[in-house]
């Protein structure tokens, strides 16, 4: 496997010893198996919070982080290719701390981890668990944790140097230095404050579709004509479709623009007709043209939260259900975003805006208690109806 840098050029090649876990059984051959992995909300909040406050972002990744783990289970392996016992080639291994492969791996390494940084004095956030607080005093201190990957900001250099300290002596680590590439997210560092860009992954999901030639499109969704699942013909590769339409839904980390498009191609991933594939192509084309686009995160006051939500009626042509959506921000910073349907029919548009109203009402009181849980005091909650 060949490990890349942030521009897409080599570094340098992988290589490691992968059990084969695929016959495991939970509850048999192994425990819990579920392994958190931070928000996407939670890492804008902490990003919003840290430039506001000016404090530093580093950015931290654990060398095969899933060896760490410890297992209690007892797993066997056979002895891998190569490095047989000439003597005894028929023995098998017996695992004293978990491999890549196995099931309970992700799992395994989640736990020691919290359980060291729990000697270090962090609490996990109870909205977000894969969020890690250190407060004691005026020394303040979060972790991001991604599997391996790991954002740490602190309220002063000799905290956050004493916490990296403390890690590396438990954990073999690497340190990436201030936050500039995080889950294949170019992060830039300007006067002004953070730039957030997919530009590399977005030009990956272009060229993957066979499209880097194609003219853009200057909206990424006709709001003429609504899409059907039950008129057209089936497109011919239904898996192209659901790859494509997959790799659009992480691109709105970054793109809010796009959220409300991709939300409506993927829900014909179960039986894709070609006017759907039209849809996702025209989501590529308005790609195309606008590749430079991102998030822009600037410092603001973060004692202020304010919400937008709107909503269709019956939008759905085959369901009649309603779409809502909705947008949060912190002070001025665009934290947290959906369009989704509803999951029920709407007998009036009051009823649809009423429902919509619910979804951002429930985001902000999570975004509430994540802020209180980050020791940040909120003087304004406001929620408004768009009306069209």
């Amino acid at each position: 496997r060949h490990k890349k840098k942030s521009d897409g050029s080599f570094e340098r090649y992988k290589a490691r010893l992968v059990g084969n876990g695929a016959n495991q059984q939970t509850g048999v051959d192994c425990g819990a198996t579920f392994s958190p992995v931070v928000k996407p909300a939670t890492i804008r909040t902490v990003l919003s919070i840290a430039i506001s406050k000016s404090w530093c972002l580093h950015q931290l990744d654990v060398k095969n982080a899933f060896l760490h783990g410890n297992l209690d289970e007892t797993v066997y392996m056979h002895q891998p290719p190569g490095f047989r016992h000439p003597e005894h080639p028929d023995y098998v291994c017996l695992l004293k701390k978990s491999l890549y492969g196995l099931k309970q791996a992700p799992r395994a390494w989640y736990q020691r981890f919290t359980d060291y940084v729990a000697k270090m004095g962090f609490c996990h956030s109870i909205s977000d668990h894969s969020l890690f607080i250190y407060h004691h005093g005026n020394d303040l201190a979060y972790i991001l944790l991604y599997v391996d990957d790991i954002i740490l900001t602190a309220s002063s250099n000799a905290l956050r140097d004493s916490i990296m300290s403390k890690l590396g002596s438990e954990f073999a680590m690497k340190d990436l230095g201030p936050l500039s590439y995080f889950l294949g997210i170019s992060v830039t560092r300007h006067s002004r404050g953070l730039f957030l860009s997919q530009k590399k992954y977005a030009e990956e999901i272009v060229e993957r579709a066979g499209m880097s030639s194609c003219k853009p499109s200057s909206t990424p969704v006709d709001t003429k004509a609504k899409l059907s699942g039950s008129s057209g013909n089936p497109y011919h590769n239904p898996t192209e479709y659901r790859s494509l339409a997959g790799a659009l839904q992480y691109l709105t980390f970054t793109r809010p623009d796009i959220s409300y498009a991709v939300q409506q191609v993927c829900l014909f991933m179960h039986d894709p007709k070609t006017q759907h594939m039209s849809a996702l192509k025209r989501i590529i084309r308005y790609i195309q043209g606008t590749i430079n686009l991102g998030l822009h995160l600037y410092p603001s006051s973060v004692n202020k939260l304010i919400s937008y939500t709107d909503a269709d009626w019956g939008g759905c042509p085959d369901t009649r259900r309603s779409t809502s959506g909705y947008c949060v921000y912190l002070g001025d910073n665009l934290i947290s975003w959906s369009a989704k349907r509803q999951h029920t029919l709407s007998r009036s548009s009051a009823e649809a805006e009423y429902r919509g109203v619910a979804n951002v009402v429930s985001e902000s009181c999570w975004i509430r208690n994540l802020l209180l849980e980050l020791i940040v005091l909120l003087r304004k909650l406001h929620s408004y109806i768009v009306t069209m």
